[in-house]
């Protein structure tokens, strides 16, 4: 892959990039650094993509992996910001950003992908390296989750 295809693609998918970020980062700021930095790994390391036709997936990897060590160096500190403004969902989405929110990472980001960016659930089952079963009985307990939630 070329770095132009490279670039399109990145551009092609860049809020869906952000909306898989956000299913496991709270801050917006922390969703576009893990977006920036899968992005420029992802760039450094093209030339060892095996297949082209895999590029979005092993990118969305790229992001995920990035997206846990963003959550694992922030577990140790809490911004000034968040103690005053706990919800930084758009307006237009927060009431679902705050139901998934409640969820934990492991059946939030299957629901995201499958409900939100519409991925089958053996693409999901590949980004995440899980097998299919894993990843269907997650959802299954996300939705469980999101049905008990007061309206």
């Amino acid at each position: 892959m070329d770095k132009t295809t490279f670039g399109k693609l990145v551009m092609e998918n860049e809020t869906q990039f952000y909306r898989i970020a956000k299913s496991i980062l709270q801050s917006d700021e922390d969703c576009a650094d893990a977006a920036s930095e899968a992005v420029a790994k992802g760039f450094a390391a093209l030339p060892t993509l095996k297949e082209d036709a895999y590029a979005k997936t092993w990118l969305i990897r790229i992001l995920i992996r990035e997206c846990w060590r963003i959550q694992k160096n922030s577990r140790r500190y809490v911004p000034l910001e968040e103690s005053f403004h706990p919800s930084s969902a758009p307006q237009e989405y927060s009431h679902l950003y705050s139901a998934l929110s409640q969820l934990p990472t492991q059946q939030r980001l299957p629901l995201v992908m499958y409900y939100l960016e519409g991925f089958s659930v053996k693409e999901i089952a590949e980004i995440t390296e899980l097998p299919a079963g894993t990843v269907k009985s997650r959802m299954a307990r996300g939705r469980a989750k999101l049905k008990k939630l007061p309206q």
